[in-house]
């Protein structure tokens, strides 16, 4: 089995993806659109995108942005380190947990401080989500596109949610996937992207952990963690893309797939370009500030078509793979001096094993809205042979 999958992995790149994301000059026509990329669930970079929108211009201003949302009450997200939706050491066990960050309401002009001009031992970033801009700020909306018009006519819908992001250089955000068709649109700075497609599931390691979220205290300016009650468990990647080079080798041991495998594609999303990232695609992102002090990106969430690729994803990731609570790394292979690329018996060992607890995913439409909910379940190996 380990074999195929593994094909499958190089495969899906000679036949379609490619060694690098495709970069377009122009916005497509909507045909070119729906036939190159949507059908084919393939990112691209347009240029030239967006060059009418005033946000470019206006937007790497502070002060504008203060002025224009001089009394708005915005959502906080605040963290000891810029991880937030990440995994972190369990405080009471020799494990790790799926942890969110501290929410503060907070003006608008205050926030933006923070983020330009970090302390000691806090990172701020305004990423609400939830169609936010059209919430929380409003008072922008002039600046840019209601929608992206090319992508609305392919997609046969106005988009679902419209989400602004203004970070640091602090802040990233961990592997994990959406299930929407995204539209992400850089107005100041850049964003640093690390993509795997849907059939690279298995690279991801994705595991349940226990949902915390941080508790920031004003008084004393630190932060604690509190676990949701009742307990929730999440399905999240296990794998951290970027360690620190002492520990390298260590991760390479525990997640050769990922590491072993094919190498994700890199692209980075500079002011005045989008980012088609088609829906089900794992990706890290990291951010460069600019000539403001921070980052700012808009995205258009479009509602994906749960279709008959999302079944052949839901079979893919069914299939037996050896949880990472299941595997030791033979003694000797730390102080193996060949290097992370050389432990292919470790690559292959991770899809044998009697049974698997994997992650499905149910659909449950209620007239014109869909919900996704995750549950787990153990599959057999036995049923695919």
């Amino acid at each position: 089995m380990e074999g195929k999958v593994e094909s499958l992995w190089e495969e899906v790149r000679e036949l379609t993806l490619g060694t690098t994301v495709d970069r377009l000059q122009s916005p497509p026509t909507p045909l070119q659109f729906l036939r190159d990329f949507v059908s084919q669930n393939k990112p691209c970079i347009i240029s030239n995108a967006i060059p009418h929108w005033p946000a470019l211009s206006l937007w790497s201003t502070p002060s504008y942005l203060s002025t224009a949302l001089s009394s708005s009450l915005v959502s906080l997200h605040l963290t000891p380190d810029g991880q937030a939706d990440a995994l972190v050491p369990h405080p009471s066990q020799s494990s790790l947990c799926f942890v969110s960050a501290h929410v503060q309401p907070t003006l608008f002009p205050q926030a933006l401080d923070l983020i330009r001009r970090p302390p000691n031992h806090l990172v701020a970033y305004l990423q609400q989500q939830n169609d936010c801009f059209r919430t929380e700020y409003s008072e922008l909306e002039s600046d840019c596109d209601a929608h992206i018009p090319w992508a609305s006519e392919a997609l046969g819908c106005l988009p679902e949610a419209v989400n602004l992001w203004i970070g640091n250089h602090l802040s990233q955000t961990s592997f994990h996937k959406d299930h929407y068709e995204n539209l992400y649109a850089v107005v100041s700075g850049e964003k640093h992207f690390l993509l795997l497609p849907p059939t690279d599931v298995h690279r991801m390691y994705i595991k349940e952990y226990p949902a915390a979220r941080y508790s920031y205290s004003q008084e004393n300016g630190e932060f604690r963690l509190e676990f949701e009650e009742p307990e929730r468990y999440v399905p999240w990647s296990s794998v951290d893309p970027c360690p620190a080079r002492a520990s390298l080798k260590q991760e390479s041991l525990k997640f050769p797939l990922y590491f072993n495998g094919p190498k994700p594609f890199e692209v980075t999303v500079k002011a005045g370009e989008v980012l088609y990232l088609p829906s089900m695609w794992f990706h890290h992102v990291r951010q460069s500030p600019g000539d403001g002090g921070c980052t700012i990106a808009v995205n258009y969430w479009y509602d994906m078509q749960f279709d008959i690729k999302y079944a052949y994803f839901n079979f893919l990731q069914s299939l037996p793979c050896r949880s990472i609570d299941d595997q030791t790394i033979p003694e000797g292979d730390c102080e193996d001096d060949s290097g992370p690329h050389a432990s292919s018996n470790h690559l292959n060992s991770r899809f044998s094993g009697d049974e698997s607890a994997t992650n499905n995913v149910e659909i449950h439409k209620d007239r014109d809205n869909v919900q996704v909910h995750e549950r787990t379940f153990v599959l057999d190996s036995s049923m695919f042979v």
